[in-house]
């Protein structure tokens, strides 16, 4: 096992003193302190969470297709969704038990290649029911690469830039969103809708490449590894659910309260992720290549949200930033919703805003679910808290389908403020973790 001292260990996070700059100074600061060693993990979980959400969309943006080819209703189409996040939710808390036993850059892998060969496998899916059962088992690997690549760069990251650095990381989700929708504008563009989304699944393959080069150029901190090594409750489920005592804290309130904000957070987003595209389809009357353009300025927002967040989770600290952006978000869908018809412009327009809100919220999570939480079990809690939200706030998506037939899709999708609102409520049960060194 190396000794090398961990990146973090280098550096001071203390601010300098008399004006003097150090290497963590600057707008790339956050990336020069991780050092070598933690930018190749950077690089390794940037590249599979970005290629996570770029299979991910692969069904949404099909939706309208495969509701076509296999005689869908809302309520079936909005349950692929749903059973892809449920199952997810096992697949995470399973990776994140995993990532704490045998180490986070084997989890990692695990995850990529789990949710690759079942996107794939979506492709040749006869029937609706088959379908169903390869993306929910997708939903295995999908659950657990966000929360094993978030903490293996937080481990690398110092203190002073955890919040931006895990913000980067969360922008590749939408690095991976604009590249499945230019992916769909291309194949739907050019192949009929019969073929086309079977086509959009085995691209799916693409993360195999990736998970080469991971194996051989990524490795966990130095210092996770001493302190996951040395502990005798390492990867314990009981040990997240254990109540305080006088004598010592537990981590039962932690566990509660973080599930319920990532419940309402998700419960949110994969509404609208679900929904936007055949809202504007089928109520907007866009095209393929229109529903892309309207989709690029939903994403070009979301991209620039997950970096902003990630700097403001640092300067406002975690608390603040999630709470600001959740009542942004809450704000924004109910504007979107809401917008009249002939109104295109607007629409366009407003969707900047939308994915900037809706994602910057999200970049906070990664530093402060991974402060939470001790070394020993830090994969289990946030493997655990972040997909048992995923999974509860997976029945949002479901709703929205079977309430769309009555409702409309723009007006169901207002029920998605509700997650916001159960986030920023979730935030009173849960400390402030800002400047938090990770041992």
């Amino acid at each position: 096992m190396s000794t090398t001292p961990p990146p973090q260990a280098l550096t001071s996070d203390a601010h300098p003193g008399r004006g003097e700059r150090t290497a963590e100074d600057g707008a790339f600061g956050w990336l020069r302190a991780l050092g070598p060693r933690g930018r190749r993990a950077f690089a390794g979980a940037f590249g599979g969470y970005a290629l996570d959400s770029y299979d991910y969309f692969t069904l949404p943006l099909s939706m309208v297709a495969l509701a076509a080819y296999f005689g869908l209703d809302s309520g079936q189409t909005g349950l692929f969704t749903t059973v892809t996040l449920v199952v997810s939710a096992v697949g995470g808390a399973a990776a994140g038990v995993f990532a704490d036993r045998v180490g986070r850059v084997r989890a990692l892998m695990i995850t990529v290649v789990t949710y690759a060969v079942f996107t794939v496998a979506c492709g040749f899916a006869p029937n609706y029911e088959t379908l169903l059962v390869f993306r929910a088992l997708q939903g295995l690997g999908f659950g657990g690469e966000w929360a094993v690549g978030a903490i293996l760069v937080a481990e690398y990251a110092s203190a002073r830039h955890r919040g931006r650095t895990l913000g980067a990381i969360q922008s590749s989700w939408a690095v991976g969103w604009a590249l499945a929708a230019i992916v769909y504008t291309l194949v739907f563009s050019f192949v009929g809708d019969d073929l086309a989304w079977r086509v959009m699944f085995w691209t799916g393959a693409l993360p195999a490449l990736l998970v080469v080069w991971v194996r051989r150029r990524v490795h966990d901190a130095p210092q996770a590894v001493a302190v996951r090594e040395q502990s005798p409750r390492r990867g314990s489920f009981a040990a997240i659910f254990r109540p305080g005592t006088a004598d010592a804290p537990g981590l039962l309130r932690i566990t509660v309260f973080a599930g319920l904000l990532s419940t309402g957070v998700q419960g949110g987003y994969y509404t609208l992720a679900t929904w936007i595209p055949t809202y504007l389809k089928t109520e907007r009357g866009l095209s393929v290549v229109g529903t892309g353009g309207y989709l690029t300025f939903l994403i070009s927002g979301a991209f620039l949200g997950y970096l902003t967040g990630g700097y403001l989770t640092d300067r406002l600290g975690r608390r603040r930033n999630i709470w600001l952006f959740a009542v942004l978000s809450a704000a924004c869908v109910l504007a979107y919703a809401n917008i009249p018809g002939g109104a295109n412009t607007l629409l366009l327009v407003l969707g900047f805003p939308l994915g900037f809100c809706m994602s910057a919220i999200f970049s906070g999570f990664g530093s402060y679910l991974s402060e939470l939480y001790p070394t020993a079990v830090r994969g289990t809690g946030q493997g655990f808290t972040y997909n048992t939200g995923r999974a509860v706030g997976a029945v949002f998506p479901t709703l929205v389908g079977f309430l769309a037939d009555s409702w409309g899709v723009g007006g169901a999708l207002v029920f998605g403020a509700a997650g916001y609102a159960l986030a920023a409520l979730a935030l009173f049960g849960l400390p402030e973790t800002r400047g938090k060194e990770l041992a």
